[in-house]
C-alpha cells in the first residue's frame, strides 16, 4: 500500500494524473473494441498498463477521479475517420505536460519517475508494432493531394480571370479534375506495377484518386455557391490553404517530421503556381480579347 499524500499542491497533481491516466485507459480500451488481431492485443495492453498507472496514484490520493469524457469520444472519433496510428501518435504529443510534471513530481516521489520511464519505453514499443495498412499508402495519397493542390488551384486561377463566370469555371474546374484524377490513378497503377514493390497498384491507384477528388470537390465547390469570381477564387485558395494545414499536421504527427517547414514549402507552391496562373488568364483575355 502507498503512503497517503498530505501535501495538498502535490495531491492535485496526482490527482491531475490519475485523471489523464483514466482517460487515456478509456480511449486505448475503446480503440481496443474496434480494432482486430494484434492491434487489438497492443491496445488491450497499453489499456491495461494506463489503468495500472491509476491504480499506483489513487493508492497515494485514495479517492477515485472521473475520466474526460469529451476526450475519449474525441480521440476515437478521430481515430474511425482518419488513422488509429495518427490519434496515438497525437496522444503522444500531447504528453509534454504530464512528462513535465512527472519530473517535478519525482523529486517527491521516486515512483513518478518510474512511470514516467516506463510509459515512454513501453508505450514506443507497442506502438511500433500497430499496423495499419492505409498507412503504407501515405505516399501515393500525398501524390494525389500534392498534384490536386498545385494543379486545380492552378487551373481555376487562371479559368476565372478568363471566363469571369462562376459556374462555367466550376464546370471546367470539375471536369479536368476528374479527368486527371483519372489519369493520376491510372498513372499511380502502372507505376506501382512496374516497381514490383510490396504494394498493392491497385489500392495504391485508389488512394491516389480518392485524395485527388476530395481536393478537387473542395476546391471547386466555391464556383457553384458564389456568383463572384472573385469571392469564389478567394475562398477556394482559402479552401487549398486549409487542407495543407490540416493535410501537414497529418503527415507530421504520422511520419514525425517538422510541420511548419513542410506546410510553408505546400503553401507556397500552390499559391505561387495560383498566382501566376491568375496572370497567365488576364494576359489571355487582354490579348485574345475573349470575352465570355
Amino acid at each position: 500500500m502507498n503512503t497517503r499524500v498530505t501535501d495538498s499542491k502535490l495531491k492535485n497533481e496526482l490527482i491531475a494524473f490519475q485523471k489523464n491516466e483514466l482517460t487515456e485507459h478509456l480511449v486505448y480500451k475503446r480503440l481496443s473494441d474496434i480494432e482486430n488481431g494484434r492491434n487489438k492485443k497492443v491496445l488491450s495492453q497499453i489499456a491495461k498498463d494506463e489503468l495500472r498507472h491509476y491504480e499506483i496514484w489513487k493508492g497515494y490520493t485514495h479517492i477515485d477521479v472521473k475520466p474526460n469524457i469529451i476526450k475519449v469520444l474525441f480521440y476515437v472519433a478521430i481515430a474511425k475517420l482518419f488513422s488509429l496510428t495518427f490519434v496515438i501518435k497525437m496522444m503522444e504529443r500531447g504528453e509534454g505536460w504530464a512528462q513535465y510534471h512527472y519530473r517535478q513530481v519525482a523529486k517527491e516521489l521516486e515512483q513518478a519517475a518510474q512511470i514516467m520511464e516506463e510509459e515512454e519505453r513501453h508505450e514506443k514499443e507497442l506502438i511500433s508494432l500497430i499496423d495499419e495498412d492505409k498507412l503504407n499508402y501515405i505516399s501515393s495519397m500525398i501524390l494525389g493531394l500534392n498534384d490536386a493542390l498545385v494543379e486545380l488551384t492552378g487551373t481555376l486561377a487562371g479559368l476565372s480571370f478568363a471566363f469571369q463566370n462562376t459556374r462555367l469555371i466550376g464546370i471546367a474546374g470539375l471536369i479536368t479534375g476528374i479527368a486527371a484524377a483519372l489519369s493520376m490513378m491510372s498513372s499511380e497503377y502502372l507505376a506501382k506495377k512496374s516497381d514490383k514493390g510490396d504494394k498493392n497498384p491497385l489500392k495504391a491507384s485508389m488512394y491516389t484518386g480518392i485524395a485527388y477528388i476530395v481536393a478537387v470537390v473542395l476546391l471547386v465547390m466555391p464556383f457553384f455557391i458564389f456568383h463572384l469570381y472573385y469571392t469564389a477564387i478567394f475562398l477556394t485558395l482559402s479552401v487549398a490553404v486549409l487542407v495543407i494545414l490540416f493535410f501537414t499536421y497529418f503527415i507530421s504527427v504520422i511520419q514525425e517530421v517538422r510541420f511548419i517547414s513542410r506546410f510553408l514549402e505546400m503553401s507556397i507552391v500552390s499559391l505561387g503556381v495560383a498566382g501566376l496562373s491568375f496572370l497567365i488568364g488576364y494576359a489571355l483575355r487582354v490579348f485574345l480579347h475573349a470575352d465570355i
